[in-house]
């Protein structure tokens, strides 16, 4: 329980001292009195004199229970985050069928990739965030959408190849993804690029070209080559023949190039913990902003206080008239 208002506390005073007051002084007329036939006044007993206190210290009481309700008691129901000025984030992944190659054993480039999406997804609960996925031609995979549990849906739908067509199309998965999202009302748009290859399908294979478009639109691209060095296998399904080895075939000098040119940064990933690490600094550098700090709703607890400290008054009057009612 809370107060809202504590300043009434200092009420407390000036009542401690009355009461301090009124009790000093009755004490000293008793002690004053100059009866001469003192011996007949009837000695009063502890039951009498407590049933004597009890209206005065009952309005005391009343008193303190109506200064604590001018605090004004509160007790908190929930801590509630207020209005943020979100982000908007497109994930463009590389769904080639490269990207189903075991350098991130025991899973392929394409898992460890959407693992890690799904763990940044998963912090970002007021950005909105959509899927883009290139391979030899690009498509929206998921709009922008603050509906995490839909989009955590659709990321774990991809598949190496599902775009039904060879190649790495880098310039036309970032020009979709940026007719998507440059409209946004978010004043922060940021794209999050992963592949394992260099640009060689699609219409706009001048990726600088892409990426200056996207810095026209103040759009940042962070760029994630996902494959380590050397040799790489990919499972075939052939029990005579399980793997075939391809090549490392990043363009990191292309990569560097679009972050740069639109104000994000390149990362390299050879295994799933440096993935992750890429991921987690993203997070870092692309905070949601808040208005304000947390705010809490309260509820008002002061009426109760008032009802009792109106019962009590209420019991002292009536008593005083029937139980303790002096007769002159």
């Amino acid at each position: 329980m809370s107060f809202k208002n504590p300043q009434f506390f200092l009420l407390f005073i000036p009542l401690a001292a009355a009461v301090f007051w009124i009790g000093f002084n009755r004490e000293k007329r008793l002690y004053n009195l100059n009866f001469p036939f003192t011996f007949l006044v009837p000695h009063k007993t502890f039951k009498s004199s407590f049933y004597e206190i009890i209206p005065f210290y009952a309005r005391i009481l009343a008193l303190v229970l109506l200064i604590i309700a001018l605090a004004r008691p509160q007790k908190m129901l929930r801590e509630t985050l207020p209005p943020a000025e979100g982000i908007d984030i497109m994930l463009l992944m590389d769904t080639s069928t490269s990207m189903a190659a075991l350098d991130f054993e025991p899973k392929n480039r394409l898992e460890a990739a959407k693992e890690t999406a799904a763990d940044f997804v998963s912090k970002r609960p007021y950005d909105r965030i959509g899927i883009t996925i290139f391979g030899g031609t690009a498509v929206i995979s998921c709009p922008l959408t603050l509906d995490k549990e839909t989009l955590l849906e659709y990321l774990s739908y991809l598949y190496p190849g599902m775009t039904m067509s060879d190649g790495t199309a880098i310039g036309d998965g970032i020009a979709t993804a940026l007719n998507h999202i440059k409209d946004g009302k978010a004043k922060s748009k940021i794209i999050i690029l992963l592949t394992d290859g260099r640009s060689n399908a699609g219409i706009i294979q001048d990726t600088a070209a892409a990426a200056k478009l996207a810095a026209e639109f103040s759009v940042k691209i962070y760029t994630i080559g996902a494959a380590k060095k050397g040799k790489a296998k990919i499972p075939t399904g052939d029990p005579f023949a399980p793997y075939v080895y391809i090549d490392d075939d990043l363009n990191e000098p292309a990569l560097m190039e679009i972050a740069k040119i639109t104000g994000g940064k390149y990362y390299r990933a050879t295994n799933f913990t440096e993935l992750q690490q890429i991921y987690r600094e993203i997070d870092s550098l692309e905070k949601t902003k808040f208005d304000s700090l947390k705010k809490a709703e309260y509820s008002d607890l002061y009426l109760n206080f008032v009802i009792a400290a109106f019962f009590i008054l209420a019991a002292v009057i009536i008593s005083e008239k029937t139980f303790f009612m002096t007769v002159p």
